[in-house]
């Protein structure tokens, strides 16, 4: 009989705090992902992502040598060369351009979290498996600082339920998810994110592109 085990993912970590990698390497072991390997900076995990082609990569925004954008240049050189390669970005603050630049580069696969979510290990579990199945992850802090930003554009046709769950989307929840969020059903998410994609004008294509085009109309990019 065939060999019905599923594979084991794989996931690479790139983080110059010890000990948060250690940590990091523990919840993704608890969420089943073989820690492949793990670079202390971007060069390293570039080159760590070459060796191993994981599924996943996790990775700090500001690395060595300057504690920049280190990690995010390194993200964007790993989705352009291996973009089979789930990519999920931890940062110390709210740096939302960031988020924007790399789901410029591709709309699938992409997550942007606060370090401090790693601390609710069963919600951070949720994320990396999103992010590892194709789906996106961004930070609700990162989601609200874009709806302060985003106040005077095509957006302000939406009605606040609207853009709440507009906001959801971007955290990248499903629509069980968001129903869950706003203790509504799941028909009622459904209308709102019709009525969000005609306020948009967003092209008649399968729900799932129209999903993500209203996104990066939120996000800006």
């Amino acid at each position: 009989m065939p060999d019905l085990t599923p594979a084991v993912r794989r996931a690479v970590i790139a983080e110059d705090s010890v000990l948060l990698r250690v940590g990091l390497v523990k919840v993704l072991e608890t969420a089943g992902f073989e820690v492949a390997a793990e670079a202390g900076d971007a060069q390293a995990l570039v080159a760590a992502v070459e060796r191993h082609r994981p599924d996943l990569a996790v990775v700090d925004v500001r690395m060595p040598p300057g504690f920049t954008d280190e990690g995010v240049r390194a993200a964007l050189e790993i989705r352009e060369r291996w973009p089979d390669t789930a990519v999920l970005m931890l940062s110390q603050y709210v740096e939302e351009r960031y988020a924007a630049n790399l789901l410029a580069s591709n709309t699938s696969g992409i997550g942007y979290l606060l370090k401090q979510r790693v601390a609710d290990v069963e919600e951070f579990i949720e994320a990396l498996r999103r992010v590892a199945d194709g789906g996106t992850a961004l930070d609700p802090q990162v989601v609200a600082q874009l709806l302060v930003r985003r106040r005077s554009d095509p957006l302000e046709r939406l009605t606040e339920r609207e853009r709440e769950v507009l906001a959801l989307m971007a955290e990248g929840r499903s629509n069980a998810g968001i129903a869950g969020a706003l203790v509504v059903s799941e028909s009622a998410v459904a209308k709102h994110i019709n009525n969000i994609l005609a306020k948009l004008d967003l092209p008649r294509t399968d729900a799932d592109h129209r999903r993500v085009l209203a996104v990066l109309r939120f996000l800006g990019v």
